[in-house]
């Protein structure tokens, strides 16, 4: 029995090792290739041994050579803080009012209303979008990326928000109304505070889906000025020569850096809003 019980803790974490390394290994090698310059791409992976690191990619992202890659990073939070901003209210909002009426014969209708927006293919309303944002005079200003996200980014945020809501006791907020608050205070002092949880992993996520969008960023805007960094690194990659691959893997790094820290800071709330429905 001894044996047995080492022989499987002994898989056990050799598959916890294996799972690690298979999903560490693409973020080492993107640090790796950052530090590396023109053939020392072709040297293998282990740093000191198959080449020598170079902080000259770096340099040049933090100096006057990466003025544009961090003017499309700021765009990208700009764009980003609106969008998440627009679908935590908004989708707060929603939320409470299918919470509101669960049970009710047209609530899971209603519910399947609001997150259709999430099952359908981006470029199937890229036309239509396109035209209103046009018609509006918002092409090559953030405000149509940001709403462009916002449509699909929503869906998710009503979703979570929903089941946080949920698990507040309506005994709570009648008892906020009986004290003199009106139901939009209730919402607003109450319910939506007792759900931060849900909230801030609505806002986390439509925070990520807006960072990584491409396709309405590239079909609204063609001034370098208001381009996202998902553009200017696809921009890097386009030139496909060998010396822009390291400034390619250094903007990867930095695009992805906002949401990681994001991620770490509001972990415990991430995680309990997202498991907070599934158990009730």
């Amino acid at each position: 029995m001894r044996l047995r019980r080492r022989v499987r803790g002994g898989l056990r974490w050799l598959a916890v090792a294996v799972a690690t390394i298979w999903l560490l290994f693409p973020f080492y090698w993107l640090v790796t290739s950052s530090v590396k310059r023109g053939l020392d791409f072709y040297r293998g992976w282990v740093p000191w041994v198959n080449y020598t690191p170079t902080l000259g990619v770096w340099l040049g992202e933090f100096g006057s050579q990466g003025a544009v890659d961090r003017m499309a990073l700021v765009n990208s939070m700009t764009i980003a803080t609106g969008t998440t901003a627009i679908a935590v209210l908004l989708g707060g909002l929603t939320a409470y009012g299918l919470a509101s009426i669960r049970g009710a014969r047209v609530a899971p209708w209603l519910t399947i209303f609001c997150l259709y927006p999430r099952f359908v293919y981006p470029v199937a309303l890229l036309i239509p979008f396109y035209l209103m944002m046009r018609f509006f005079g918002l092409i090559d200003t953030p405000f149509s990326m940001i709403l462009g996200n916002s449509a699909f980014a929503m869906p998710f945020a009503v979703l979570i928000i929903r089941d946080a809501i949920v698990n507040v006791p309506r005994e709570i907020e009648d008892a906020g109304l009986v004290d003199g608050c009106s139901r939009f205070q209730a919402v607003v002092r109450i319910v939506l505070p007792i759900s931060r949880a849900g909230l801030a992993a609505a806002g986390m996520f439509a925070f990520a889906i807006s960072l990584q969008a491409f396709l309405y960023p590239l079909v609204f805007t063609s001034s370098t000025a208001v381009k996202p960094v998902t553009l200017g690194v696809v921009t890097d990659l386009i030139r496909g020569d060998i010396f822009y691959w390291g400034e390619l893997m250094a903007g990867a790094l930095i695009a992805g850096l906002p949401v990681a820290i994001l991620f770490n800071v509001f972990l415990d709330d991430f995680v309990e809003g997202i498991t907070g429905g599934a158990f009730k």
